[in-house]
């Protein structure tokens, strides 16, 4: 993808982003039947979370995952919640407020290509649903290693496709031609959530993608699948 395709994408995903912002969370729900919440709870418990510790979640949307990486580090930890969605951004920090975890969190109007952040910032980089989103994986990926410390995770929860291909194509039946249906039915947007499915196409799955957060100076990489496939999670280890 060359400067000018990245570009267009960006100014597409902001698009699509600002506006389905206040359906964001119910279609979250619907799109993975609840699941996320339960794929995140492992995450949480895979991470190691000490009290005190910061954290940066990248493309936080709606701020679910941060509310939860606020909770986790407590009153004497940090936690940004960094989107280029001014709108995601609204409805987070209204989230945030009444999670009681305002003197945490701060929100941060950004752009995951280029962190506004010092090297070794942060014992925790996350991203959330929102990695395949990105004009550059890579460089996505470089940027949150480049402000984790030494010793600290780079995590990605991400949807993926499932190594068994008959399972895959089942899954990309529902995620392709059924969900934007049920978008359409829910909230009342179907090119958006059309869309959405798309940007899987081209993504890399689970064995390229722990490749690439290799390549971004990671190791040991930990992946794992969830419901066969669907979901996956990548947490590597700044050395």
């Amino acid at each position: 993808m060359d400067q000018t395709q990245m570009k267009e994408k960006a100014k597409y995903v902001h698009s699509v982003f600002e506006s389905i912002a206040s359906d964001y969370d119910k279609m979250n729900n619907v799109i993975s039947f609840g699941s996320h919440k339960a794929w995140r709870n492992y995450t949480m418990k895979q991470m190691n979370i000490k009290p005190g510790d910061s954290a940066l979640d990248v493309a936080c949307g709606t701020a679910d995952w941060t509310i939860a990486l606020a909770k986790a580090v407590g009153k004497d930890g940090r936690v940004v919640g960094l989107d280029f969605s001014q709108n995601m951004l609204d409805v987070g920090a209204y989230k945030v407020a009444n999670a009681g975890v305002g003197n945490i969190v701060k929100l941060v109007n950004a752009d995951a290509m280029s962190l506004p952040y010092e090297d070794n910032t942060f014992d925790f980089v996350t991203i959330g649903f929102a990695l395949r989103n990105v004009p550059d994986v890579q460089q996505v990926l470089n940027e949150m290693t480049r402000v984790v410390k030494p010793g600290g995770k780079v995590v990605s929860l991400e949807v993926s496709k499932p190594p068994f291909i008959p399972y895959r194509k089942l899954f990309y039946l529902y995620f392709y031609k059924i969900l934007p249906l049920i978008a359409k039915m829910t909230v009342n947007k179907y090119e958006e959530y059309a869309w959405l499915p798309h940007s899987l196409t081209n993504f890399p799955d689970s064995r390229e993608l722990a490749r690439m957060f290799q390549q971004a100076g990671l190791d040991p990489v930990q992946v794992k699948l969830f419901m066969g496939g669907v979901s996956a999670l990548h947490i590597g280890t700044k050395p």
